[in-house]
């Protein structure tokens, strides 16, 4: 078994400072006074060649970054239209830890995709040590996306959800356990979820080909091994998922 050494580790400040920094582009003047967008943009760029392992891949990024701003507005939108609790937008950007999850989340799935794995994980564990909510970098989520409350929620890396897809607290996406689990590496083995899923609390699915259909409902508490059909609502008596 051979590790790097220390110096040869993105440092963990320059990588906290280049997420303060997407935040200052994403919500302008928002936790902190910041300068016009492209001077932001710029010291992004900036901090991306120090901490990448090749930075060919630069421009990619910061297009990506305005992606990121788009879905991150479709998302916000979708929590104040989700929660009746929430008072404004600035609450929901300032306090909710599944907002910041999701946040941090679609920072972190651009350097998975550039294969700058170290980097997305790191960003992913600082949301995961600040809200309990565990979203691998390598999932792939759409827009509207929304979590509730968040504490324990586990998305494993080959999970796949849909637009406008609700989750609540404690809900697992998760793979099933094998004696030689890194036979599977590279494989699907987290569900998919389709557009307009609701799972409720505590609920957990395993499996990567397990598929929750369009407009499903999967009620809390539930163990879902199989697919479910679009518009299905599943509860604990459905013995027949559970």
């Amino acid at each position: 078994m051979k590790l790097k050494t220390f110096n040869e580790l993105p440092n963990q400040k320059d990588i906290k400072d280049i997420v303060k920094l997407i935040r200052d582009y994403v919500f302008p003047n928002f936790f902190r006074e910041s300068p016009n967008r492209d001077i932001v943009k710029k010291n992004i760029a900036k901090l991306y060649m120090k901490i990448v392992t090749d930075d060919s891949a630069l421009l990619d990024f910061i297009e990506q970054i305005d992606d990121i701003t788009l879905s991150l507005e479709h998302d916000l939108e979708f929590f104040y239209q989700s929660d009746p609790a929430s008072k404004s937008y600035d609450e929901i950007i300032f306090t909710y830890p599944g907002f910041r999850a999701i946040f941090h989340y679609r920072i972190a799935h651009i350097f998975y995709n550039q294969k700058e794995y170290l980097i997305a994980r790191t960003i992913s564990e600082f949301a995961h040590s600040k809200t309990g909510i565990d979203i691998h970098p390598g999932a792939l989520i759409d827009d509207y996306f929304f979590i509730d409350h968040g504490t324990g929620i586990v998305i494993g890396e080959t999970t796949v959800i849909g637009n406008h897809v609700k989750i609540y607290q404690g809900v697992t996406l998760g793979a099933l356990s094998l004696t030689n689990g890194r036979s599977l590496e590279g494989q699907k083995r987290h569900p998919t979820v389709c557009d307009n899923v609701t799972i409720y609390a505590n609920a957990s699915i395993f499996g990567g080909n397990t598929i929750i259909g369009k407009n499903a409902v999967i009620g809390a508490n539930c163990i879902v091994l199989e697919s479910v059909e679009e518009n299905k609502k599943l509860t604990l008596n459905d013995n027949m998922y559970v």
